[in-house]
Formats: C-alpha cells, structure tokens, sequence
C-alpha cells in the first residue's frame, strides 16, 4: 500500500511538472514559430500556430535591418564589465561582514537590504542628474557603474552568507603559518567559497545584460544601445515588423542560456551555500 501510494505520489509530482514547464515554455515557443512567420500570417485571421512557410530569411534579415551585431556587443561589453566591477567590490565588502565585528554592522547589513527596495525607476531622475554633472550619460562607462551600483547590495549580501559558512579555523590556521588575513583569504577563502562566488556571477550577469531602463534613458547613440533597446528597431510609428523582434529576442536569450549552462554545475552549492545565515 505504501509502495501505491509512493508511486501515485510521483506520477502526480511528474505530471505537476510537466505542466508547469509547458506553462513556463508556452511563450518561448509562441515566439520561436511567429519568429519565422510573415506580415500576412503573424495578422492572419483566424490565425495558425505553426507557420504555412517558414522564413528561415528572417533570422538573416535581422542582422542587415539594425546594427545587431553592435548591439551584442554592447551587451557583452557592459555584462562583463559591469559584473566584474560587482564581484570586486563585493567580495571584500561580504567578507568584511563575515567576518569582521565593528559598531554599527547590524545597521549597515539592515541598509544594504533596504537599498534593494527602490527601483532604477524610483531614482531614475536623480541618476540622471548625477551622470549628467560628471558627464558620464550617453557612456557604457556610466552604465557599467550603475550596473555595478544596482547589484552591490545583492552580490555583498550573497557573499556574506557564503563566506559565513567557511569555518574560520582553516583561516587561523593559515595565519599561523605565516599568512596574513588579505593572504588567508585569497589562498584558502576565495577556493573554498569559489561556487557562492560564481552563482552570484551568474545573477549579476543576468541582471547586468537584461538592463533595460537605464540605458534607455542615458543612452542616445544608436552605436551605443544594448540589445534589449536596439530590439526597439523594429517598432516604427505604424507598424511593427513582430516576426523580426521574435527573432531578435530569442537570440538575445541564448547568450545568458549558453552562460548558465557553462556554470550551473556551482549553482546548487553556491545557492545553498548563500542561503545559510552567518
């Protein structure tokens, strides 16, 4: 009976699934078969799902209408850029809160969290302002910092679960063999709390590529645009050419599919590891 009610337990757990991920799935696909459809058939009525020719052009086309490429790059160059800057300053900003006690460090951990309240949108008219007196709008320098600025609390508060799980006797005893603390924590810290480190990689990465409202509002050269606002191309004042932005976006998705799949051997144990309370 129990062996019954396990197995009816599972094909329950199994179906669940199953129709949760073509729940999740449903839009990618509508977007993957619209985005080899025409004019005609993406406003055809009554409409099909799968379509009657498929313009495999389209995917071609896309590269020749906008400057995609340039977009791409873009992309890539604030991701990287954006992410490193992240994981630079927040590494020794979530070992400082480990690890170290001075006044007031309940205060500063509670501060770190309320940041993450307020949305870009909130602040939008203040960056501007900001970025406007040290001249950095319509720069990827300025949208590097503020992606950086964006994701500090995040990465930090992240960081500082992690490093909280490393006993602190591997680093004493590092700093009895002669090692000192910037030493101890950069030869036996760092390894130890390499998958807490890299999960935190992956959602500032992602963070920092999806970046839309900023660039949007500091960016006004075309060259410069990100691919979630060079997209944009394909809205004009009367019409817009759908088939093309379906296209455009699966391909802006699979750079961060490709980044996750590379790195998502760590993302369990750098989860669980950022999730413990130090």
């Amino acid at each position: 009976m129990t062996k019954k009610k396990v197995s009816l337990g599972r094909v329950f757990l199994y179906i669940f699934a199953f129709t949760f991920a073509i729940f999740i799935l449903y839009p990618y696909f509508v977007m993957f078969v619209n985005s080899f459809k025409d004019l005609n058939e993406i406003f055809a009525i009554p409409g099909t799902i799968l379509p009657k020719v498929w313009h495999w052009n389209n995917y071609v086309d896309i590269w020749y209408d906008v400057p995609l490429l340039t977009y791409f790059k873009n992309s890539f160059i604030v991701g990287i850029c954006g992410t490193a800057l992240t994981i630079v300053c927040a590494v020794p900003a979530g070992y400082a809160m480990a690890r170290m006690h001075f006044p007031g460090k309940r205060y500063i951990m509670a501060g770190i969290i309320v940041t993450q309240m307020f949305a870009e949108i909130v602040l939008l008219v203040g960056i501007y302002k900001i970025m406007v007196f040290f001249h950095l709008q319509n720069t990827q320098l300025g949208i590097i910092l503020l992606v950086a600025a964006f994701n500090q609390a995040f990465a930090a508060w992240m960081l500082q679960g992690t490093f909280a799980t490393i006993p602190k006797d591997l680093e004493e005893a590092a700093m009895i063999d002669g090692c000192n603390r910037v030493n101890a924590m950069v030869r036996v810290i760092l390894p130890l709390a390499a998958p807490g480190i890299v999960t935190c990689i992956i959602f500032v990465f992602i963070h920092a590529w999806n970046e839309y409202t900023l660039t949007l509002v500091l960016i006004g050269d075309q060259a410069l645009k990100s691919i979630n606002v060079g997209i944009h191309s394909f809205f004009g004042y009367t019409n817009t050419e759908w088939w093309y932005v379906f296209a455009a976006s699966l391909l802006a998705i699979l750079p961060i599919l490709a980044f996750f799949q590379v790195l998502d051997k760590h993302l369990v144990g750098g989860l669980a590891a950022g999730g413990v309370k130090g």
